[in-house]
């Protein structure tokens, strides 16, 4: 089977593995936007990895991430927040894809998925930092971590 075709099989169960692993997690920002916008945050996202998975193509994960990372800095999330919804679904997908694709076919299945996954992950870190650079942002002040330094 197609790996595009397994995880669209599988969706609801990912997602619900994906969901419950980021609330058990307690992870602020999502608790406080609540189930219903989590679970679409993850939704979208999942979509976003099989249409980038089937298309063999990056350029809507790109954007999709600067996007991301511009609401979550803007409503105050903090990066590992975001980091963690991306690893909570890429937990979900690996778990679905080890167990159901042929021994044979995982190593090729776990490589598309965590190079879409992971260049996601990349990409909105690199834009959440561009943007923290230019305000103060308490999770990635490290003055208390030096002397004579104030925040």
């Amino acid at each position: 089977m197609e790996l595009e075709a397994l995880l669209l099989e599988a969706e609801t169960e990912v997602l619900d593995a994906a969901y419950s692993s980021l609330h058990g997690s307690h992870v602020a920002h999502y608790e406080l936007a609540g189930e219903a916008f989590t679970r679409q945050a993850l939704s979208d996202l999942f979509r976003l990895v099989v249409s980038a998975i089937q298309a063999r193509d990056l350029t809507f994960m790109s954007a999709y991430a600067d996007g991301i990372a511009v609401a979550r800095v803007n409503d105050g999330y903090d990066i590992s927040e975001v980091q963690m919804a991306f690893n909570a679904l890429e937990d979900a997908m690996w778990r679905r894809v080890v167990a159901a694709e042929p021994p044979g076919d995982l190593a090729e299945a776990i490589g598309l998925l965590s190079t879409v996954l992971g260049y996601g992950k990349d990409a909105v870190a690199r834009k959440y930092l561009s943007l923290a650079c230019k305000r103060h942002i308490p999770s990635l002040d490290l003055s208390a971590l030096f002397a004579g330094a104030s925040s």
